[in-house]
């Protein structure tokens, strides 16, 4: 039997394997996907864990049960294109023919003395927990700082507000503005959100050291009760690690029908994938149904043809009551429409429907 081995539960890997479930496989072939857990996390929902307003529970979806997939949980610790192995910390090596790359992202650190050691994540479930476990034990009017003004960062910063009213919350960016990317209507809609909700923010900072409860931002000093790190994300170590083409993010350089140049019978998705826009849990999704395309082309011996992948827009929360968002390019939506519309698209990415 053939092996078509998936690297990753995350939202690029479940839709290729739920997209390929949806057609026929060829019956010389076998689906196998790898996670850790059991579950696929809503990685975009982790803010609101670690903020404490939503259970684990709440943000788990089950893989599918279909004898035409199964499913094998470890942990990864190295891909051998040469070989086509996978290997495990704790067990054998695993055989492929085809081979997708969906091991999601870590935190950038950015080089910054103590970051990683004095700061807590949102990154994978396991660290997202353990954040909820420090900022909810935070002493009462104590001071949480979150470190990056990026979505992430707005998001956890509103929620928190919400979960935990007595606290001091702080963002800090080394920009000039929160969101700085988005049109200023946007930033400034945001901006007065926050600061009518007593949320800090402070911009140009550039921290050169963490040290306990200490954020060193040059020759000043910070003073923290609880870090969380949003400033920046790269891919998976295990991905770092693979001596090939990658872009400036460390990304993975691919083909246009998203596989490794050299070896065409492994396929990149996600956070781990060089791409012409920023990482997204859209953006991967996009690039699953395409490559399940590619796939199911190669079993039919036929040129695969694939369109230009259009992302619909950006959603953003500001608790559960309000929120914004980017349509296309141009588009903007404040308010309470917005977070009603990122509801609807967590109950269907909660349901498989994308």
């Amino acid at each position: 039997m053939k092996k078509l081995v998936i690297l990753g539960g995350g939202y690029g890997g479940l839709t290729i394997a739920t997209t390929l479930l949806g057609m026929d496989l060829p019956s010389d072939t076998v689906m196998i996907m790898v996670d850790r857990m059991p579950f696929q996390g809503l990685k975009t929902e982790y803010y609101a864990l670690a903020a404490g307003t939503v259970s684990d529970k709440d943000i788990r979806t089950p893989f599918p049960v279909d004898p035409r997939l199964i499913l094998k949980y470890g942990e990864v610790t190295a891909v051998d294109l040469e070989q086509k192995l996978i290997r495990f910390e704790n067990d054998d090596p695993l055989s492929y023919d085809w081979l997708v790359l969906g091991l999601g992202c870590v935190d950038r650190y950015h080089n910054i003395q103590g970051a990683e050691e004095f700061s807590h994540s949102i990154q994978s479930l396991s660290s997202t927990r353990k954040t909820y476990q420090a900022v909810n034990d935070c002493k009462p009017f104590g001071q949480v700082t979150i470190v990056g003004g990026g979505l992430s960062g707005v998001e956890m910063a509103a929620e928190l507000r919400e979960s935990r009213p007595d606290l001091n919350i702080r963002i800090l960016d080394r920009g000039a503005s929160i969101l700085s990317p988005f049109p200023d209507r946007l930033k400034a809609y945001v901006r007065e959100w926050m600061l009518e909700h007593d949320i800090e923010l402070r911009s140009h900072i550039s921290l050169s050291r963490l040290e306990g409860g200490m954020l060193y931002n040059q020759q000043e000093i910070i003073h923290t009760d609880v870090t969380v790190w949003t400033a920046g994300i790269q891919p998976s170590p295990i991905v770092q690690n693979l001596n090939l083409s990658k872009d400036n993010q460390g990304r993975l350089t691919i083909d246009q029908y998203h596989r490794l140049p050299d070896y065409p019978e492994v396929f990149v998705v996600g956070d781990c994938a060089a791409l012409p826009f920023s990482p997204s849990g859209q953006a991967a999704e996009a690039q699953g149904k395409q490559i399940a395309e590619v796939l199911r082309a190669t079993w039919k011996n036929e040129n695969p043809r694939l369109g230009r992948i259009k992302l619909k827009g950006v959603l953003g929360s500001l608790g559960k009551k309000a929120g914004f968002g980017l349509m296309g390019k141009r588009t903007v939506m404040l308010g309470m429409v917005p977070r009603a519309i990122k509801s609807g698209v967590l109950w269907m990415s909660k349901h498989h429907l994308g």
